[in-house]
């Protein structure tokens, strides 16, 4: 079977926004499951959690993959300042500002449970936690930290920029990545993908030569077939979803973590499989991602967190006594919810004067 790659010679191209609807996709079905921070015993049940979290686990890298691949020629057209300006202009001020409206509806529910509980000494709140303590666990420890590890990763490669097209640079980012991978089971450092500060240089890097050097890399695909790739990326699937269940036996932290050394292969080649399947139209009728990307991505926790759990709790769900199959089904319709709810919410802002609060104009 053969595939024509969309490509256009311009600033936006259409595949890589059929890529990014397909990834952001994979970000809420991660960030909305019920499988986080659950255990288990057995190892069916552990192999069904990892995989469910696993599908999309391609997500995260293939961000920054086209982040790359759209920032060659942002920086072939702005000098660093310039690019910078924008950036903060773009990217910087809407995410403060989701920030903060995080921020003040989780101290509001705060102070509603205070007002609600019977006794009001009981559970004083602290303010400082509640606020400042707050703020810094938002940007450094959910998935908001993305937009700030995703600006220094910018940086870094503004700083060497002279480098940026040569083989080696790009190796000895791609070995930092590789020591978060195997950070993993000795524990040198923090473990969280979250604080992984140049663990994902390496992408954006591999994205920008991507870019450079694209005509090359369509006359690869081209010579590959689809059953190919699709074949690779099961075993790679596999692959990773086994050193999952291997990282919980061994009662490490965070399993799922994305810079996984077989999620990493895995990203790579599911990202290789939506480049060779091209511009889907559908994805981009249906979606819309280029407009809705950001603000679903700012959004989408908010949901979570303020709405999601609000829905749910007169069910008094005990996820300990279901089983990993009943989580699975429980969490896909957490993530239709959420998805649904999150898409709606940024239609509607995109229609108003707040609209560059989900990054448009």
């Amino acid at each position: 079977m053969k595939a024509d790659i969309a490509f256009e010679k311009k600033k936006n191209f259409d595949f890589i926004d059929s890529i990014r609807g397909i990834a952001m996709f994979g970000i809420v079905i991660e960030h909305s499951s019920a499988f986080w921070l659950l255990k288990y015993d057995g190892y069916g049940e552990k192999f069904v959690q990892s995989a469910y979290m696993e599908i999309f686990k391609f997500a995260t890298i293939a961000f920054f993959l086209i982040s790359g691949f759209l920032i060659n020629h942002k920086f072939t057209e702005y000098t660093p300042l310039q690019y910078i300006k924008n950036r903060f202009k773009n990217t910087i001020g809407p995410w403060l500002f989701w920030i903060f409206i995080y921020l003040v509806l989780t101290v509001g529910q705060q102070v509603f449970m205070l007002l609600k509980a019977s006794n009001a000494n009981a559970h004083p709140i602290d303010w400082y936690d509640a606020t400042v303590g707050m703020f810094f666990r938002v940007i450094f420890h959910s998935n908001y930290w993305f937009i700030l590890n995703f600006l220094i990763c910018i940086a870094i490669l503004l700083i060497f920029k002279k480098y940026i097209y040569k083989w080696g640079f790009g190796l000895i980012l791609g070995l930092f990545s590789f020591f978060y991978s195997v950070n993993l089971y000795f524990g040198w450092l923090p473990v969280e993908h979250t604080t992984a500060l140049f663990g994902f240089v390496f992408y954006l890097w591999l994205g920008i030569f991507l870019n450079k050097h694209f005509d090359q890399v369509k006359a690869i695909l081209c010579k590959i077939s689809f059953a190919s790739l699709i074949g690779v990326n099961l075993m790679l699937f596999m692959l990773s979803t086994l050193e999952t269940v291997h990282l919980m036996d061994l009662n490490l932290q965070d399993p799922f973590n994305t810079l996984r050394i077989t999620n990493i292969f895995y990203s790579l080649g599911m990202f290789t499989l939506l480049l060779k399947m091209g511009d889907m139209k559908n994805v981009q009728k249906t979606l819309n991602p280029r407009h809705t990307t950001f603000g679903i991505y700012l959004l989408h926790q908010i949901i979570i967190d303020r709405v999601l759990i609000e829905v749910v709790r007169p069910l008094k769900l005990n996820l300990d006594t279901m089983s990993a199959l009943s989580v699975a089904g429980y969490s896909v319709l957490r993530f239709i919810f959420v998805y649904v709810l999150t898409f709606a919410v940024v239609k509607l802002i995109s229609r108003t004067k707040f609209k560059w609060s989900i990054g448009s104009r």
